[in-house]
């Protein structure tokens, strides 16, 4: 018998695509992009139509794993046997040393509200130790707080209204694909694209212009446009009556010739005026930001610098106008029992040295669900000897990955098909559930069911009850309910939120203290440059087999790296060669690419360490400037043939 069953992915992506899945005699056949979704519009990234491959590969766990005190090894056991175990465990070290000895870790292996269930049972738990910044957009986060008091932008469809789409670090090919539709059709309309990016890739295709800027020299062609737009007059005349600071932003803008600040972004003054004129001359102009060029140590001054130049030029608050970063994407959602007590943090970019460095009490146990640190986070063989020297370690997930492979206990969990949940996008405000399209195998369940059955064992069993419809109910009634918009309803399909603004600022009031943007008026830290030693920056990029390690398949062979040819280090095309930072090294396939700049060195993101591919590896820990995010785009490395 042939059926079809609607879901919503849930992975770390902005597009949070609607899914048909076609189910036939209890076994999904085929997956598809909804047509009725009015961002999916019947297609799928190529990762998420590829996922039936990881829904029934033969690496799935489907069974509690349980790390042998003889042999060494994990081995299979029951929910019985892993549960009673680990809370006992938990509920000893809690007893002995405190429950900041315990160190629970989430981060965004799944978007779903019900994560905060989860959230809540450390917290009474405890409260237990933590995380604390954000590996992937602390920076630009932090930055769009301190500039507008509020993380969001204008509808998705608000593009339709901008003569100037500017791609500022941005590549919708491969982070965005749902925008590529809307942004062709803007072309089509007339507007112009322009494309600001050290790498070139596919969004290329899509500009009219590319400027090919320095590796974080972002904020010097920032500061470059800000004096042009201060010198042509193309500020808004109203700009003071709605933004701080606007004479020190300018005294910023001017604090060095033009010259030093085009020589600083590595790019002619054709191209700042060309950006200068976008923004203040063929507006309205949204600048699309993307989430990789806050990965610098001057990533949230660069985020920051351009919601300033959106601001001045009168491009905030208007039809088509915009400094877009994120959807808020849990606005509509009421998670407030969770109160956010921790006794201790620990920063995510600084996973590994902060555990090893934590004492009084030491940490003695992790928790790690929606994660694979190992992978995700810098200084992976540091994270390895954190989580290594552990007494107790206990992951949630449905591979057997390089963090689970460090775990005492693995807990196999729910996939993105079996997904029962509450979801909000930042790409976009539609709201939407996900539902399991099939069971999960037996031996399988979800986190909400695991961390149910941990709280019976501990004396907690009433905090969490209750399914997982009930605690969508919960987490919609306050804020959605007056809007006549309940499960139900979210179950007929997607729902844009009602509580999210068409144009956002169009009042020009803000969140800030003020009520008016805060305008950066500071030095900026300088970007980091490469040296003789080490003449390349290394950057982890996102493609469209993987957007991190959840989404990696299995690696075969050795990790591509991709150079310029005189970045190759006489290493041919296609030729073997190892590639160094200070911490460690790898060895890689060289591939030449004439059309990127002779100081990156590039690499797919989410590689696993255990096949070798894992660019991380080689990454230091270091923080952002603003909002503890990791600074993984910074690492100088070289290239060394063999």
């Amino acid at each position: 018998m042939k059926s079809q069953v609607k879901t919503t992915c849930n992975r770390d992506c902005p597009d949070a695509c609607s899914i048909v899945a076609t189910v036939e005699d209890g076994r999904i056949t085929r997956i598809a992009g909804d047509p009725d979704h009015p961002i999916t519009q019947g297609f799928l990234c190529y990762r998420t139509s590829h996922f039936l491959e990881t829904q029934y590969s033969r690496e799935r766990l489907t069974a509690p794993l349980l790390r042998s005190k003889q042999s060494g090894k994990l081995l299979p056991v029951s929910w019985d046997e892993a549960l009673d175990f680990v809370a006992s465990e938990l509920v000893r070290i809690r007893t002995e040393s405190g429950p900041s000895s315990i160190f629970y870790y989430r981060s965004g292996g799944t978007l779903g509200m019900m994560g905060a269930v989860v959230d809540l049972f450390f917290e009474r738990f405890g409260p237990v130790t933590v995380k604390r910044g954000d590996i992937c957009s602390g920076a630009g986060d932090e930055a769009q707080m301190v500039d507008f008091g509020v993380e969001d932008s204008s509808d998705f469809f608000d593009l339709y209204n901008a003569r100037s789409i500017l791609l500022w670090g941005k590549n919708p090919c491969v982070s965005s694909p749902h925008l590529l539709p809307v942004i062709k059709e803007c072309r089509r309309r007339g507007a112009q694209v322009l494309l600001i990016d050290p790498v070139r890739h596919k969004a290329h295709s899509l500009a009219d212009h590319f400027i090919q800027v320095r590796p974080g020299g972002d904020f010097a062609l920032a500061m470059a446009v800000a004096q042009l737009l201060f010198s042509r007059g193309q500020i808004d005349p109203d700009a003071s009556s709605y933004c701080d600071h606007l004479s020190a932003f300018r005294e910023q803008a001017f604090s060095r010739p033009l010259s030093d600040w085009l020589h600083e972004a590595d790019v002619d003054q054709a191209a700042a005026e060309r950006v200068s004129d976008a923004l203040g001359q063929d507006k309205p102009a949204t600048i699309l930001v993307g989430w990789g060029m806050a990965r610098r140590r001057n990533g949230s001054a660069i985020v920051r610098a351009l919601d300033a130049l959106a601001a001045v030029t009168g491009n905030l608050g208007v039809p088509g106008g915009g400094s877009s970063f994120y959807f808020k994407r849990r606005g509509a959602f009421d998670s407030s029992f969770v109160k956010g007590l921790a006794p201790r943090t620990v920063c995510e970019p600084l996973f590994g040295r902060e555990l090893l460095e934590a004492n009084d009490p030491p940490i003695r146990a992790v928790w790690v669900t929606a994660g694979n640190p190992v992978a995700m986070l810098p200084e992976s063989h540091t994270t390895v000897a954190a989580l290594r020297s552990r007494e107790l370690v206990i992951v949630c997930d449905h591979l057997l990955t390089d963090t689970a492979e460090l775990a005492h206990v693995v807990l196999p969990t729910t996939t993105l098909l079996e997904s029962d949940d509450l979801l909000g996008s930042y790409g976009h405000h539609y709201l939407a559930v996900s539902r399991p399209v099939v069971p999960p195998p037996d031996g399988v369940r979800s986190d909400l069911e695991i961390i149910q059955a941990l709280a019976v064992r501990v004396g907690l069993a009433d905090v969490v009850a209750g399914s997982a419809r009930q605690w969508k109910q919960r987490m919609m009634a306050d804020k959605l309910g007056p809007h006549g918009i309940t499960v139900d309803t979210l179950e007929q399909g997607p729902v844009r939120n009602p509580l999210a603004s068409k144009v956002l600022f169009a009042d020009r009031k803000f969140a800030t203290p003020t009520g008016r943007v805060n305008l950066i008026h500071s030095p900026a830290p300088s970007p980091a440059l490469p040296d003789a030693d080490f003449p390349l920056l290394l950057m982890a990029l996102s493609t469209e087999r993987s957007q991190s390690s959840q989404w990696a398949r299995p690696q075969a062979g050795l990790a591509v790296l991709t150079v310029h040819p005189d970045a190759a280090a006489g290493i041919p095309d296609g030729g073997i060669g190892e590639l160094h930072s200070a911490i460690a090294a790898m060895r890689v396939v060289v591939r030449h690419d004439p059309a990127q700049r002779r100081d990156v060195a590039l690499i797919p993101k989410g590689g696993h360490l255990r096949s070798g591919h894992c660019g991380n590896a080689l990454v230091a820990a270091a923080l952002t400037d603003l909002g503890e995010g990791g600074a993984l785009y910074d690492q100088p490395v070289r290239l060394r043939p063999l």
